[in-house]
């Protein structure tokens, strides 16, 4: 089908207690892997990439891609923005034909946030495209933003924030990082509660991978929409190619190395719906 914005999508998950999948893709194959497990467990799905993929390969490039593979399943697929780093960026997305923007302030004071968290709402609304955008630090690095992870979210900055810029999600810090933990992270769950008394949008938890399938779980029942999966996919990736090459040294052909890839992302992408509950949700 065609791709679909994450407006209905998350509406639906947050109306019937799960959270969509979001998964960081790099390539082709990934694309393919994400698509192929979210058609197998009849579940929607957003593929996202983030301002260095999109340098990598340009907005346009994954656009063609992820559209043509959309178009090959009967699940809603929709292509996001993962932490935009500015207003031209943002609005290079949409012209592009992403569905769905996210633009990270997070960075900034409450004020420049809010302003311009509010400036690419207002665009996107224009364009029938929903925003998400971040309030409080989450930890970790992803591309070239990098935090400490000592900035939960105060529920009534989010309940003000949310209503001062008009956008479609909002993603919160409870103690999540980005990339893989060190030690076991010890979330602020109660948080993602608070948060959602006095937030009506739906609610994204960043900083995914690692976590456990049962924190992960009780994150979604509080409130989580959208769970964000990035670094594991890379490792899985990669450490299937690893593989092939010590099994396999004389192996010359990319596309060998992409199917090996394209059955490890497939694999954990798939356990990762489930554990978000979104299988058969479509």
């Amino acid at each position: 089908m065609p791709l679909v914005t994450s407006k209905q999508m998350l509406a639906d998950a947050q109306k019937g207690g799960y959270a969509v999948g979001a998964f960081n893709v790099e390539n082709m194959e990934m694309v393919k892997a994400v698509i192929a497990a979210a058609t197998e467990l009849q579940a929607p799905v957003m593929i996202q990439t983030t301002p260095s993929t999109a340098k990598y390969g340009t907005l346009e490039t994954y656009f063609a891609i992820v559209e043509a593979e959309a178009r090959k399943t009967s699940v809603p697929v929709c292509l996001h923005l993962d932490h935009g780093n500015s207003f031209e960026l943002a609005v290079q997305a949409i012209r592009a034909g992403y569905t769905s923007i996210m633009i990270d302030g997070s960075a900034l004071d409450l004020e420049k946030n809010t302003e311009l968290s509010k400036r690419v709402a207002d665009v996107a609304r224009a364009c029938g495209i929903p925003v998400e955008a971040e309030l409080g630090k989450v930890g970790g690095k992803e591309d070239s933003l990098e935090a400490e992870c000592d900035g939960c979210t105060d529920p009534i900055e989010a309940r003000d924030f949310v209503k001062n810029t008009g956008i479609d999600s909002l993603a919160i810090g409870i103690g999540t990082a980005h990339g893989f933990y060190a030690t076991a992270p010890v979330l602020d769950k109660e948080r993602v509660s608070e948060i959602r008394k006095v937030v009506s949008v739906p609610l994204v938890l960043h900083g995914a991978s690692g976590l456990s399938e049962e924190d992960v779980r009780e994150c979604v029942e509080r409130g989580i929409c959208k769970v964000n999966f990035a670094t594991e996919l890379r490792a899985a990736y990669t450490d299937a190619v690893k593989k092939l090459f010590a099994d396999s040294p004389n192996v010359f052909d990319p596309k060998k190395m992409g199917i090996v890839g394209m059955a490890a992302v497939k694999s954990l992408v798939k356990d990762r719906i489930k554990m978000c509950g979104a299988d058969f949700k479509a």
